[in-house]
């Protein structure tokens, strides 16, 4: 089973979603030529990892939480995300626009900006990689989203990160 599809069941109950009537078959676990119109829906932020953890940080510039994501007609795909801005959440709605090779999209924010789909079933998880330029500097991040915490009454405020910064890893 793939690492990011474990964590995303682990996160939204575990064994009891191995038995709901959406399961995951590896066999529909898609790394290329994406239809990306199978993407459209609403999309939540399960984790994110980079290279360079202060950009992704609680008041990092590449930390969102995902909301939604739309494939428009012109090939590209819109994100609609909520964001810290000065504190408070801010809602947003980017565009990123189509390349020439299948799940590559493009976007000015912070740099340059290549967002890739890494690994999708459509149904159940999504993993996107983007890579930014800023100022000569790469920075890399890997991001999780789900969607069969809301199948079960669960979404985003329900979830508790566990990551490393908890005392009990500290031996």
């Amino acid at each position: 089973m793939a690492l990011p599809l474990l964590l995303l069941l682990l996160l939204c109950g575990g064994p009891s979603l191995i038995s709901s009537t959406q399961e995951f078959n590896p066999r529909t676990v898609v790394r290329r030529d994406y239809d990306m119109a199978k993407l459209s829906g609403p999309w939540y932020s399960v984790s994110i990892a980079s290279d360079d953890m202060t950009r992704i940080d609680e008041d990092g510039d590449l930390r969102i939480y995902m909301r939604n994501i739309q494939h428009l007609e012109n090939g590209a795909l819109q994100f609609q995300f909520d964001f810290r801005v000065l504190g408070h959440c801010e809602l947003v709605n980017m565009v990123c626009e189509k390349t020439e090779r299948n799940g590559e999209f493009t976007v000015n924010y912070k740099g340059e900006n290549k967002v890739l789909v890494s690994e999708t079933d459509y149904n159940l998880y999504i993993t996107f990689y983007l890579r930014n330029i800023q100022n000569g500097t790469l920075t890399q991040v890997l991001a999780l989203y789900g969607k069969i915490c809301k199948r079960h009454g669960l979404g985003p405020q329900n979830i508790i990160n566990l990551d490393n910064t908890n005392i009990c890893y500290q031996v």
